[in-house]
């Protein structure tokens, strides 16, 4: 709620609960009696069982990390530093928060706003008019933002846009300095670098290692430094494609406007051009349909029990057997709501003896809304999203394990979570698939197969650009974390300028803030684990070309991933599990190849 309806006393009642939560949780992860009785358990018992192996020894690892077997003063130190990390976190998260609702434009003429699409312009004409204004009002929502940077003829109004979003929350921009993250984050660093030692890890970085895939900073730094070396020569080439098209050297806010306008030279299309065809309830419906083909689920509307907004749907989930779980959808962008999308746990599996709850998630986006009589209308990139979400909701749902610690999403390795969310974004560019979740809001014509072939096309499309960015700010976060110490000020920007010159095809204006509102790093759970995206994205990928091979909705492969990936949740180690699936090991091939990025 803190996330989706974010107002004062909901804020200071959350903030007030942060500490306490914290403090449970380390106080049970220090119980040496608890400890000890695990300890007795996986000695003493014959736990062949999977799913109760993997309880016990994740709780083991658990404790051990909470810092059980540290001395009296340490170990009272380092519940310290994780309740001060809870507060911090949640302290930064409010200032990027606080920083974009801040933030608005208000434009009376018409002109400076060519090129932006009807619907962002009624959005603003009603946000103006909500505050009795002529002319638009527009907020720094990222749909709103997405459109001025890939649409807006206007450059001032691109650079405005930019100088806002790229500075939120930092020393520099239209508000700098009033919700200034510098200081929250070098100490967030210090005191992760500060438990990370207590506990006799070199770095952060390698304490973050201890539960995931990947088994030393170095594999992860190799990993990430091979695709830059594989990527980099074809985002070099693509950015020059873009440069020749403007005719002049590009600024940071010229870049996706020229991306778009070369998308749509080549392909005729644009992402705006598609909007028309993808309202949401088409693309629920076609979505919901796919899941059931790949893995014999059926989906309905339920009762919004508890619902927060107007705007929440609640759906059930069931197969043949029965009911499976449910999940809350809430898509839209508005006021007091954190950015991005996301999907979290509401009510975990659990089959025990006086128990027995199916799952619930939350899917949230921020999708722009609906307006007037036009219904929500999601751009291709958009429906990519929502796909994703949906990935991890079917991940949490679809658990057979009975124990809520490895059932679902939870006990999942963090750099192995992301291969169901990754691996459903594939189905959105399938043949098979888009007429399904398509269909253009007024007339119900699905997607012209003209501009569903364009569409497919264009899927790697300035892929090798993207990906580099992608490995960039992986990069900035682990050298952030495998620094073995804190971090002042301007070490990080000294990072970040280190990382861009190896990495970044962009030239990036000395102004820009990018660590400051960085939230998956430094609000959420990506600290020095945003590689992960790259990391599942070789897995989902190759998990993928099983179905490129077998039929894209072959009924054994579907069950198979279904019952190695989704159904085990981490019950099985990761790495395991995927070798279950394909057979093998995991291959980058795959996914250079979906990019079109040659090996």
């Amino acid at each position: 709620l803190n996330a989706v309806m974010n107002n004062g006393p909901l804020r200071e009642a959350y903030n007030r609960c942060l500490p306490k939560l914290t403090r449970y949780a380390t106080e049970i992860g220090q119980n040496e009696s608890l400890f000890r009785a695990f300890e007795a358990v996986a000695e003493d018992r014959d736990v062949s069982d999977p799913a109760r192996r993997a309880v016990l020894e994740h709780a083991l690892r658990e404790f051990r990390l909470s810092g059980v077997a540290l001395p009296g003063e340490q170990k009272t130190r380092f519940r310290e530093v994780m309740e001060r990390l809870s507060s911090l976190q949640a302290h930064f998260e409010e200032n990027v928060l606080d920083a974009t609702n801040a933030w608005s434009r208000h434009i009376l003429k018409a002109g400076d706003l060519k090129g932006l699409p009807e619907g962002v312009l009624d959005r603003a004409r009603e946000a103006a008019e909500a505050k009795d204004l002529k002319g638009w009002l527009f907020n720094l929502d990222f749909p709103t933002f997405h459109a001025v940077q890939t649409q807006a003829h206007h450059r001032g109004l691109r650079e405005d846009f930019y100088r806002a979003w790229s500075t939120r929350a930092s020393d520099e921009g239209p508000d700098a300095g009033r919700w200034d993250n510098s200081e929250v984050m070098t100490e967030i660093l210090a005191l992760r670098s500060e438990a990370a030692g207590l506990l006799g890890f070199d770095s952060f970085a390698e304490y973050s290692l201890a539960r995931k895939m990947a088994g030393s900073v170095s594999q992860v730094i190799d990993f990430l430094e091979d695709l830059v070396a594989q990527c980099r020569p074809a985002a070099e080439a693509e950015l020059a494609e873009v440069r020749d098209l403007a005719g002049h050297d590009l600024e940071a806010w010229d870049v996706s406007y020229y991306s778009e306008q070369l998308r749509e030279k080549r392909f005729s299309m644009s992402q705006e051009d598609l909007r028309p065809y993808f309202p949401v309830d088409k693309v629920l419906e076609g979505m919901f349909e796919t899941a059931r083909r790949l893995f014999g689920i059926s989906i309905r509307s339920g009762e919004p029990v508890g619902a927060w907004h107007p705007d929440v749907r609640y759906y059930q989930v069931d197969d043949q057997e029965g009911p499976r779980g449910g999940f809350y959808v809430d898509l839209f962008a508005r006021a007091h709501k954190r950015g991005g999308a996301w999907m979290d746990e509401c009510i975990g599996r659990a089959k025990l003896d006086s128990i027995d709850d199916l799952p619930v998630a939350m899917l949230v986006c921020n999708f722009m809304p609906p307006s007037g009589d036009r219904p929500g209308l999601l751009t291709h990139h958009e429906v990519v999203t929502l796909f994703h979400e949906f990935g991890h909701t079917l991940h949490h749902l679809l658990t057979r394990v009975p124990y809520p610690r490895v059932a679902g999403i939870n006990g999942v390795a963090w750099d192995a979570c992301e291969l169901p969310s990754q691996f459903m974004e594939n189905f959105t560019w399938r043949p098979e698939v888009l007429p399904m979740i398509s269909g253009h809001h007024v007339t119900g014509e699905p997607l012209p197969e003209e501009m569903l072939q364009r569409l497919i096309e264009s899927r790697k499309f300035q892929a090798a650009r993207l990906m580099i960015r992608q490995l960039e700010l992986a990069l900035f976060d682990f050298r952030l974390h495998s620094a073995g110490k804190g971090l002042s000020r301007a070490e990080i920007d000294q990072t970040l300028a280190q990382i861009r010159s190896q990495v970044a095809v962009i030239r990036y204006p000395e102004f820009t803030r990018p660590g400051h509102s960085f939230s998956h790093i430094f609000g959420g759970g990506y600290a020095a684990g945003y590689y992960s995206y790259k990391w599942a994205e070789v897995l989902s990928a190759d998990a993928f070309s099983a179905f490129e091979d077998a039929g894209i909705f072959d009924q054994d492969t579907g069950i198979r991933f279904l019952t190695s990936i989704l159904e085990v949740g981490g019950s099985v180690p990761a790495a395991d599990a995927f070798v279950a699936f394909r057979g093998r090991a995991p291959s980058p091939r795959p996914l250079l190849r979906l990019s079109g990025i040659a090996a």
